[in-house]
C-alpha cells in the first residue's frame, strides 16, 4: 500500500515491533471474505508501555498510557492496521467474527483494529523453500551415494527403536499399576508423568509415585452461592451496626392499616332493626338511663 511505504523509519520500527515481537495477543476475524488478525487496543497500549519497547532505537519516549494512545493515534494514517467493529459469527460456534472496518478511525484502548500489515515474509519463504528441497530429496532418494543411504536407514532403525521403547514403557507402568493396586492399595504408577505435559526429561521424573486422586473442586455454582451468602450476611451485620449506633437516625415504622371494631357492625343494623320492629332510637345517654 502506498500509505505504508509512505511510513517512515521510525514509524516501521514500532510496527514490526507490534507484528512481531511484542506479543501482541490477536484473535482472527473475516475482513471483506478474507482472514485477519484484530487486536485490542488496550493490548497495543500495554506493549507500548512494556520494557522492551523501551530497549528500540530511534522510537519517540513514552512516559504513560496516554503517551502510548497518542503515538498508536498517530500510526492508524499509515493504515498498518485500521479500527473495525466486530460483527455476528462468519460460520459456527468456532468460526471467527465478521469484521468491519469503521469510518471513524481513532485510537482507543475500548476498541478493536485489525491488522493490514503482514509483517516479516522471511520466516514464511524460508519454510517453503525447506519444503521444497526435502521432497526434492526423498523423490531423489535412490541417486544418493549408499553412506548416506545407510546412514537414513540406521536413523530410522533408531527413530522405530525409540518409538517402540516409550510403548513397552507404557505397557510394563500399566501391568506393574494393575499388580500394585491388588497388592499395595492404591496402586503404583511408574514415571507418573510420562503422558503429561512437561518436557522430556520432566516425563521421567519422579520414577514412581502413589496413585492418589487429585482432590475434588467445588462446583462454581457452589461457590458462588456461598460468596453471595456470606456477602448478604456481611451486608446485614453492617447495616444493623450502623443502626445502633448513638447518633443513627431511626427509620420510621410502617404504617398499620386500622382495625374494624366490634361495635362499627352492631351501630349500622340498629337503625334496620328499629325500621322492622318499630321500636324508636333512643336520641341521648338520659333516655337510655
Amino acid at each position: 500500500m502506498e500509505s505504508q511505504s509512505a511510513a517512515p523509519p521510525q514509524v516501521r520500527q514500532i510496527v514490526n515491533y507490534l507484528r512481531n515481537n511484542a506479543g501482541l495477543k490477536t484473535k482472527v476475524g473475516v475482513l471483506n471474505g478474507k482472514r485477519v488478525d484484530y487486536f485490542k487496543g488496550s493490548a497495543a497500549v500495554k506493549a507500548i508501555v512494556a520494557p522492551a519497547y523501551s530497549k528500540l532505537k530511534d522510537v519517540p519516549k513514552i512516559e504513560n498510557e496516554e503517551h502510548a494512545q497518542a503515538l498508536l493515534h498517530s500510526i492508524i494514517p499509515f493504515a498498518f492496521f485500521l479500527r473495525v467493529d466486530r460483527g455476528p459469527s462468519s460460520g459456527g460456534k468456532d468460526a471467527p467474527k465478521v469484521v468491519q472496518v469503521n469510518p471513524q478511525q481513532m485510537f482507543s484502548p475500548d476498541m478493536y483494529y485489525a491488522w493490514l500489515f503482514e509483517g516479516s515474509q522471511l520466516g514464511l519463504k524460508l519454510a517453503g523453500v525447506g519444503m521444497v528441497v526435502v521432497m526434492l530429496a526423498g523423490v531423489m532418494f535412490p541417486l544418493w551415494p549408499p553412506s548416506m543411504r545407510l546412514g537414513v536407514w540406521y536413523l530410522s532403525i533408531g527413530v522405530l527403536g525409540l518409538i517402540g521403547l516409550f510403548f513397552a514403557i507404557a505397557i510394563v507402568r500399566l501391568i506393574f499399576w494393575v499388580i500394585s493396586l491388588v497388592v499395595l492399595r492404591p496402586g503404583v504408577w511408574i514415571f507418573p508423568n510420562l503422558f503429561e505435559d512437561v518436557g522430556f526429561v520432566d516425563s521421567f521424573i519422579p520414577l514412581w509415585a502413589w496413585d492418589v486422586p487429585p482432590p475434588k473442586k467445588e462446583k462454581k455454582s457452589k461457590k458462588a452461592a456461598k460468596a453471595l451468602k456470606s456477602e448478604k450476611a456481611a451486608v446485614g451485620a453492617r447495616q444493623q451496626a450502623i443502626a445502633n449506633l448513638p447518633g443513627a437516625p431511626q427509620q420510621p415504622a410502617a404504617p398499620r392499616a386500622p382495625e374494624a371494631t366490634a361495635e362499627s357492625q352492631p351501630a349500622a343494623e340498629a337503625p334496620a332493626k328499629n325500621a322492622a320492629g318499630g321500636a324508636k332510637a333512643p336520641d341521648s345517654l338520659n333516655d337510655i338511663n
